[in-house]
């Protein structure tokens, strides 16, 4: 528990479900004179979801929790069911966690939940980050169970005499993780011949592992290359890709740009090694990123200029039509503007 804080409470939260009552067991047994900030979270999503928090809330106190919270949340829409019940909780949680003077908020996932986070990411080709599963810390979260298996945390309740809730959500295939749990996963053990769980949860490690050089490695170079919203591109050409893609998103995470894609940060690469590429790259949270000379400048997005790019200079799709049809139309509403030089001829 010293990687999580050397002293102090905990946070610990609890669905009442196998995994998290086992990790209640495990910290009441390691770390006995630490209190224990049990909190569990009524999502609103089931009927008689208040009464299931309340029972979990007693057995956290007769588990020996110093302190038992129940957390009632209003569980939004925005990308899909099981991320906005996620948000909703970890939001809940972290505030609860501040008031407890920014105590760890250790959580029950385990080598299972590790192995179908990592399956999601390969999936999607959300890249090495997704691969890379969950870190066992990133302040505040600590999961200290990512070793431990969902078989091992049924045993550990069995023996200690519990009965743990069991979600329905868990065996409704209509969530994806569910079928992963019951449907691809088992398939993938027997095509394969067993091992896949603890495989894609060894590549998930390994995977952190190179995150964390690469990080390293952009970071100090993040450093030199910037200053505030001036970035000098050419600190990064002849950078590897990855290195240079890594401090673009962290220069412009503290520019207040948000949620960036691949294709972000693809065009934005090419601002950097290629003279003609996008003049000018439109973010999420309101930022445009214009190429100067030697240097990448982040402003808040503002009206399209005045005037069209200089001879050489490719603006990106958003804003050559923003610019197209602010000339054309300067009431701003153009419905259609032109397609970007060359798009046409690339449909013919």
């Amino acid at each position: 528990m010293a990687a999580y804080a050397a002293a102090g409470p905990l946070v610990v939260g609890c669905s009442g479900g196998a995994d998290s009552l086992a990790l209640v067991l495990a910290l009441r047994a390691v770390v006995p004179d630490r209190p224990l900030i049990g909190v569990t979270v009524d999502h609103g999503l089931q009927d008689g979801s208040a009464d299931r928090a309340r029972a979990t809330a007693d057995l956290l106190q007769r588990l020996g929790c110093a302190a038992v919270e129940v957390l009632t949340v209003t569980v939004g829409r925005a990308g899909g069911p099981e991320a906005a019940a996620r948000q909703a909780r970890y939001t809940a949680l972290a505030d609860l966690a501040a008031t407890w003077a920014g105590a760890p908020i250790l959580l029950a996932h385990t080598a299972d939940d590790q192995a179908e986070t990592v399956l999601l990411g390969l999936a999607r080709g959300s890249g090495p980050r997704s691969v890379a599963g969950m870190r066992p810390w990133r302040r505040p979260w600590g999961r200290p169970l990512l070793p431990v298996t969902r078989a091992a945390t049924e045993a550990t309740c069995a023996e200690a005499g519990l009965r743990p809730w069991r979600d329905p959500h868990n065996a409704d295939p209509a969530f994806t993780r569910v079928r992963l749990r019951t449907e691809v996963l088992p398939l993938l053990e027997d095509v394969l011949g067993g091992g896949v769980r603890s495989a894609l949860a060894r590549t998930a490690d390994l995977m952190s592992e190179d995150l964390a050089a690469l990080d390293t490695i952009a970071g100090a170079l993040l450093a030199r290359a910037t200053a505030g919203p001036e970035l000098d591109r050419r600190a990064l050409v002849g950078q590897p890709a990855a290195i240079r893609r890594r401090v673009l998103r962290g220069w412009l995470a503290g520019c207040g740009a948000r949620a960036l894609t691949h294709d972000h940060l693809v065009r934005l690469d090419a601002q950097v090694v290629d003279d003609a590429g996008p003049a000018q790259v439109r973010l999420p949270g309101g930022v445009d990123v214009l190429r100067r000379g030697d240097r990448l400048h982040a402003a808040p997005a503002g009206p399209a200029p005045d005037s069209p790019p200089r001879p050489g200079e490719t603006p990106d799709r958003v804003g050559w039509q923003a610019w197209h049809a602010v000339r054309q139309d300067p009431s701003g509403t153009a419905p259609h503007p032109p397609e970007p030089p060359g798009r046409a001829r690339e449909r013919q």
